[in-house]
């Protein structure tokens, strides 16, 4: 059963759920262990082209979905024949497989590479390397990695870390620095950015400018400001919003802050599988309020056909506040591995 991600994780101050995090220590010691030792003890192989991971330190919600697809983006807008390749995290397929969203479901191949796909050719395959073997076999010219960077199987070109940049209150992105699952990180904050080529900090669309101290945390590493931006305004009138991703808190503020009538909002478990139950439930408080349902792309494509006649998604994409300077940036690091 899948549970929802505890608020605690992303609390600097280690008082918070200070029992709970001692406990749960000794797992996260064993975690980082296994990590550290299986990236030291791997062989990555080279595609024969370039490789941009898209990454993140913790267990999830800092937005590297988004910046994946926006980077596919930018290199195809730019002539470079880029395409997408996941793991399928929460699809039932193997790969190599080249995702099809006319065909395929998120039960098939996940719900993050269904969304790359919607722009951009994308593959999905357990074995990263057969599925890069594979996009380099049907024309790509650049691989864009997709939760890349604790997978080693590969050589990378350019390794991207995407940091939540939400600081207000007493949030931190890496909360007390635990690892999982006494806290959020994946690995130690240390490890992780020394083999980071570049910063990509996620800044929520009402705040103007990213927290000196977090970026102070990133040393001399290159750091680029990006914003999840909506795609148009939210649905009018009332709304029950609901969302299964990791830090399901923030589509309730994003969707406030863009004036959302936001009657109520009910949190699920990232890559949350909406039952026909869970439904129902959504559809009775809908009714309580006479209002409509509204939720993220990523959870709507979870969705069948049926439970989505009665959702709206509510898209944002990812954009780069100096787009140019990240251009230049990526596309000089490509050139020299060339």
């Amino acid at each position: 059963m899948k549970l929802n991600t505890p608020r605690w994780w992303y609390v600097r101050d280690s008082n918070h759920a200070r029992m709970t995090r001692t406990a749960l220590k000794p797992l996260g010691w064993l975690w980082a262990g296994v990590t550290a030792r299986r990236i030291a003890r791997a062989a990555p192989a080279d595609p024969g082209c370039a490789v941009v991971s898209v990454g993140n330190l913790t267990v999830g919600g800092s937005g590297k979905t988004p910046v994946a697809r926006e980077i596919l983006r930018l290199l195809r807008a730019a002539g470079v024949q880029a395409q997408g390749l996941s793991r399928g995290y929460g699809g039932r397929l193997e790969g190599p497989i080249r995702v099809d969203p006319a065909m395929h479901t998120a039960a098939d191949v996940g719900d993050e590479p269904l969304m790359l796909a919607q722009g951009s050719p994308v593959w999905i395959a357990r074995d990263r390397v057969a599925g890069a073997r594979a996009a380099v076999a049907g024309g790509a010219q650049a691989l864009v990695l997709d939760d890349g960077h604790q997978n080693p199987a590969l050589k990378k070109t350019v390794s991207l870390i995407v940091v939540d940049g939400e600081t207000r209150g007493d949030e931190w992105p890496f909360g007390d620095g635990s690892v999982f699952p006494s806290g959020p990180m994946r690995e130690p904050l240390k490890a992780g950015l020394a083999r980071a080529d570049a910063v990509v900090v996620m800044l929520p669309t009402d705040v103007d400018a990213a927290d000196p101290e977090l970026l102070a945390v990133f040393g001399a590493l290159p750091v680029f400001v990006a914003r999840l931006t909506p795609e148009g305004p939210p649905p009018s009138g009332p709304q029950v919003g609901f969302a299964g991703i990791a830090k399901p808190w923030k589509v309730e503020r994003s969707l406030k802050a863009a004036g959302c009538d936001l009657a109520e909002f009910v949190p699920f478990p990232d890559h949350a599988a909406y039952s026909a139950e869970n439904m129902r439930f959504l559809t009775d408080r809908a009714a309580v309020y006479d209002a409509g349902l509204v939720t993220t792309e990523k959870d709507w494509v979870r969705l069948t056909p049926d439970q989505r006649a009665r959702v709206v998604a509510w898209p944002v994409v990812a954009r780069f506040q100096d787009q140019a300077a990240f251009t230049a940036f990526l596309n000089d690091r490509i050139q020299s591995a060339r």
